[in-house]
């Protein structure tokens, strides 16, 4: 009984991987070669690593570890990269964060699309993974998971959840929370959507840059970012 349950279950782990592959055909992704066209034709959409632009800017980047949802390390290097306009407008949210004494911690940013087919065969819940056939604003280089930080302590403020929580509470205007836990949440999204990013409903920590629709969806990875 036990081995069918278990041939059952691989078997639909197969089927699930088959289809989630299957989307990426239906897609315009493209991979380095494309992406180096696209950035020699408009040096804007050249991925950049954001800690060379914000040095003192804090990463975590839990899927380059097994401290995330899927418990396995997702990526190869603990990289964090964004379009050109996107870490610009992040520059003007670090300064103006420093003005309250605050800073930000960077969970994600670009990611390979490959590695969005990836979680969706872990978890098919669209309310916190892309959906294949749609692509990430991730993969596009243009969606940011963040929190704020004390910059005396460095340590996170009060939030709603922990990053990549599938909870209700992670809402973005879920409002059965501690007032501070509100008030640290909505300082985060006036200031974030000031500079350009807007909040996603279901994810508090989740932004995406204004104009996202005008970059291409990506398989690049790490490694070939240039």
């Amino acid at each position: 009984m036990k081995r069918a349950v278990a041939i059952i279950f691989l078997a639909a782990i197969i089927l699930c991987t088959v289809s989630a592959q299957d989307y990426s055909r239906q897609l315009k992704v493209s991979g380095p070669s494309v992406y180096y066209q696209q950035v020699k034709n408009d040096p804007n959409k050249r991925l950049v690593e954001i800690k060379k632009y914000i040095p003192n800017i804090v990463l975590d980047i839990r899927y380059a570890t097994t401290n995330n949802f899927t418990h396995h390390v997702m990526y190869n290097q603990a990289g964090a990269f964004t379009r050109l306009p996107v870490v610009l407008a992040l520059q003007q949210v670090e300064a103006e964060l420093k003005t309250h004494g605050l800073g930000l911690k960077i969970y994600d940013a670009y990611r390979p699309y490959s590695v969005t087919v990836k979680f969706y065969e872990v978890t098919r819940d669209t309310n916190f993974v892309a959906d294949p056939k749609k692509g990430s604003r991730h993969n596009r280089g243009c969606a940011i998971d963040l929190s704020l930080i004390d910059l005396k302590t460095g340590k996170e403020l009060d939030m709603p959840t922990g990053f990549d929580s599938f909870s209700k509470k992670a809402a973005a205007d879920y409002p059965d929370l501690s007032k501070q836990q509100i008030a640290n949440r909505e300082l985060l999204k006036r200031v974030m959507q000031a500079h350009g990013f807007k909040v996603i409903p279901t994810e508090w920590w989740h932004y995406d840059f204004n104009g996202w629709q005008n970059y291409e969806l990506l398989d690049v990875p790490f490694s070939a970012i240039k």
